[in-house]
Order: structure tokens, then sequence, then C-alpha cells
């Protein structure tokens, strides 16, 4: 059997893949969602969704660094990975245990991609193409909603100590600018550029993100102070996770809005 993953790399299994370690927790939740729980052998500590999934299975380490003979133990038939999130050399020696399907997602239209391959990859498209009609017609929805609504200049924060704001080059800021937030960062092949107290002063607000660095409600004052601005804490996971949370995000934007 031989299938393709977002790489348009190719990927050949005797059979249909059976054991999955996902090492990408917005995508180990999208496996579950699809009925494939039973099939994960497998996860990273950052797998936090659904909340038993850690204790479930076997714990193979983080996105960036994993227990490889523990995955090999684990003999899985397929590694799900994703370009941004696991590096280069992890995929690399990972190929030498089993077959890696990687995502690369910097848009909607890719995350709903990733969402149609693994349909075909594990015979659930039935249910992957439900998801996306579903996605699809939020975001439609959702857009309706929007065309009342002001455009802001906003700086969407990941980090402290260094500062860092997501920008241009992520999936993050193509859901802002779904929401009509123009990103601060004007460099189109911006990642995750360091910025200062003052640069943060060009936006309208100031976006907290919850993850990965766990802003709370005690640092907006600290922003506040510090800028002028208005900043408002957003939950992370509705900006940055692309599997079936989305189907739940633009709920969460029109509360946010």
């Amino acid at each position: 059997m031989v299938y393709k993953d977002q790489l348009n790399r190719t990927l050949e299994f005797p059979n249909r893949p059976k054991r999955i370690v996902s090492l990408v927790p917005s995508q180990t939740e999208l496996l579950v969602d699809l009925g494939l729980e039973k099939n994960i052998v497998g996860v990273t500590k950052f797998c936090v969704h659904p909340s038993n999934i850690r204790k479930d299975v076997s714990v193979v380490g983080g996105t960036k660094q994993v227990h490889f003979e523990k995955i090999k133990t684990l003999q899985p038939d397929i590694i799900i990975c994703n370009k941004e999130e696991n590096t280069l050399e992890m995929v690399q020696d990972l190929e030498k245990i089993a077959p890696v399907w990687l995502s690369d997602i910097y848009t909607i239209e890719d995350a709903l991609e990733m969402i149609l391959l693994l349909g075909i990859l594990f015979d659930v498209s039935k249910k992957t193409k439900a998801l996306i009609n579903e996605i699809s017609s939020e975001i439609k929805d959702f857009e309706a909603f929007l065309k009342s609504k002001p455009t802001y200049k906003v700086a969407y924060l990941i980090w402290k100590n260094p500062y860092m704001i997501a920008g241009r080059q992520t999936f993050i800021n193509n859901l802002l600018a779904l929401n009509n937030f123009e990103n601060i960062e004007d460099d189109s092949e911006s990642r995750y550029p360091d910025v200062s107290l003052n640069d943060l002063k060009g936006a309208d607000k100031i976006l907290l993100s919850s993850e990965p660095f766990p802003f709370k409600e005690k640092h907006i004052k600290e922003f506040q102070k510090a800028t002028g601005k208005e900043v408002v804490l957003v939950d992370g996971e509705y900006f940055s996770w692309y599997g079936s949370r989305l189907k739940d995000a633009f709920a969460y934007f029109k509360r946010l809005h």
C-alpha cells in the first residue's frame, strides 16, 4: 500500500497501518476523534486531549526529544509527525523504526487537507469528510459574523523572556487574519521573532497566548502597564491546534470578539 504525506513524500506499507505513535498533540486529538484511539500506542507528554490518553498509552517524550528505544519497543506501523513541531533530526532517526507521516500546515486549507489525507490513510474518510464539512460550515458562519467587526493590529505573544510573537509564516497568523486581526510583524518569512516591549506598542491589542508559555490573568496588568495597550488572554489551543479542535474554534472566536 502506497500513500503520500503532506510533503508529498511516498510511504509504503505491506498492510494498512494499525499501530500509531503520534508526536503531535493536535493530531493525537484528531486521531482519537476519528475513532482511532485503540490504534494509538505512543504519544508525547504534551498530548493532553483527551485527558485520559497519557494514562492509557505509552508516553515517549516531548515533541522535540523522544525516547527512541521506547518507541522501537512499541513496534509502531507508522509515526505521525509535523514539519514544524518535530525536528528533522528526529524524523530521520524515527524513519529507522517505522515510516514517518509528516504534516506541513500554515493555513486552514492545509489543515483540512491533512485531515482528508489521514482519513484516506486510516480508512476513516467518511468521518473526515463529515468533520471537514462541519469546520467549513463554522468558517462560513464566522465570516458572516465578522462583517460588522473592525480590524485591529495585534501582537500575539507566545513566550516571555525573551518576548516572542507569532510571525507571518505560521498557522497562528492565518487564524489571526481570519479574525480580522492584522499581525504587527510585517516580515512575510518570519516565524517566531523576538520583540521588545516597545515593539508591542505598535499593536491595538496584545494577545497573550495560554501556550506554549503559560500566560495567566496576572500577566495582563503587567503588559498593560508596560505598553498602555489593551491586553487579552487567549486560548492558545484554538489559535494553534490544527486538528478536530477547529470545529469548536470559531464559536470561541465569536466569544472573543
